[in-house]
C-alpha cells in the first residue's frame, strides 16, 4: 500500500482572528502545515503554539501589513519560491461611512489589502500550483460584493473585484488540478465590524450573524469539491441573491429605508464611545 501524501502547506491571510484563525484550525486538524500571515504578531503567535500543541503540525508565522506594498512584495517572493498547497486568501477590512467623510489613506489601503493584495498573492502561488497540476485557492469575498452599499462604497466594490475574479479564474482553472472556491459570507460575527466602526450593528438582524467556525468549515468543504461559490447560510444566501437581481430602482429604496438608516446609527454609536 503507497504511503498517504504529505497534504502540504497551506497559507492563511488574515488568520490573527475570525474566518482566518478558524481556517488555519481546521486545515490542521487535516494536517496541513501551516504559514500564518497577519498584522498582529502576539496573536499569531499564540494561535501557532495553540495548532502545535493541538494538532502536531508545523506552524510559521510571517508578520505583514499586506496594505504595505514592500511588506507584500517580500511575502509574495517567498510564496512564489514555496510549494504552497492550499491559499486562503482571506485578510481584508472595511473602512465604513461616506466616500467624502472618510480619511482617503484608510480607503487606499483597504483597496490595497482587499484587492491588490488578493491579486498579487495569487499570481504568487498560481504557476507553481499549474506547474504541479495541483493546489487549491480559497479566496474570502462578501454578499457586499453583490451589489452597491452606500456608507461601505469602496469596501462593496472592492468585493465585487474579489467576487469576479475568483469565479473566473475558477474557470480558467477548469481541468487543471487546481481547484478556486469563492468564499461570499453575509454578516459573521468577528472583529470585522468593530474595524469597520460599526460594531452596533451587531445587534440588529441577529438571526443573520454566523460563527466564523461554521462559516470556515462551510468554505472548506465547498474546496473539497471545487464549487465555483459558497455562501454559508440561508439568510445570506436570501441576501445575496437578493441583492444580485433585486433592480437597483428597487434595491436602493430598501437601502435607504431599512440598512441605512442602521448602519449610520451603528456609526454614531461607535463614535460617541
Amino acid at each position: 500500500m503507497s504511503a498517504r501524501r504529505d497534504p502540504g502547506v497551506a497559507v492563511v491571510t488574515g488568520a490573527s482572528s475570525g474566518i482566518g484563525a478558524e481556517l488555519a484550525r481546521q486545515l490542521a486538524a487535516r494536517g496541513h502545515s501551516i504559514v500564518l500571515v497577519a498584522r498582529r504578531v502576539q496573536r499569531l503567535e499564540k494561535l501557532a503554539a495553540e495548532l502545535r500543541e493541538r494538532h502536531g503540525v508545523a506552524v510559521e508565522i510571517a508578520p505583514c501589513d499586506l496594505a504595505d506594498r514592500q511588506q507584500r512584495a517580500g511575502l509574495c517572493a517567498e510564496l512564489a519560491a514555496r510549494e504552497v498547497e492550499v491559499l486562503c486568501n482571506n485578510a481584508g477590512f472595511p473602512v465604513c461611512g461616506p466616500v467624502a467623510a472618510a480619511g482617503t489613506a484608510e480607503q487606499i489601503a483597504q483597496v490595497e489589502v482587499d484587492v491588490v493584495a488578493v491579486h498579487e498573492l495569487t499570481q504568487a502561488v498560481l504557476p507553481g500550483m499549474l506547474a504541479r497540476g495541483r493546489g487549491a485557492l480559497l479566496i474570502t469575498g462578501s454578499n457586499a460584493g453583490e451589489q452597491p452599499v452606500p456608507t461601505a462604497a469602496v469596501y462593496a466594490a472592492s468585493k465585487a473585484f474579489v467576487n469576479s475574479f475568483t469565479q473566473a479564474l475558477h474557470e480558467e482553472l477548469r481541468g487543471t488540478g487546481v481547484r478556486c472556491t469563492l468564499l461570499a459570507p453575509g454578516p459573521v460575527r468577528t472583529e470585522f465590524s468593530r474595524v469597520g466602526g460599526v460594531e452596533a450593528i451587531e445587534g440588529a438582524w441577529r438571526l443573520s450573524w454566523l460563527p466564523p467556525d461554521r462559516v470556515a468549515a462551510a468554505a472548506l468543504r465547498a474546496l473539497d469539491r471545487d464549487r465555483r461559490m459558497v455562501i454559508p447560510g440561508l439568510v445570506s444566501k436570501a441576501q445575496a441573491y437578493g441583492g444580485r437581481y433585486a433592480p437597483r430602482a428597487v434595491l436602493f429604496p430598501v437601502l435607504r429605508a431599512f440598512i441605512l438608516p442602521r448602519l449610520r446609527a451603528a456609526l454614531v454609536t461607535s463614535t460617541a464611545k
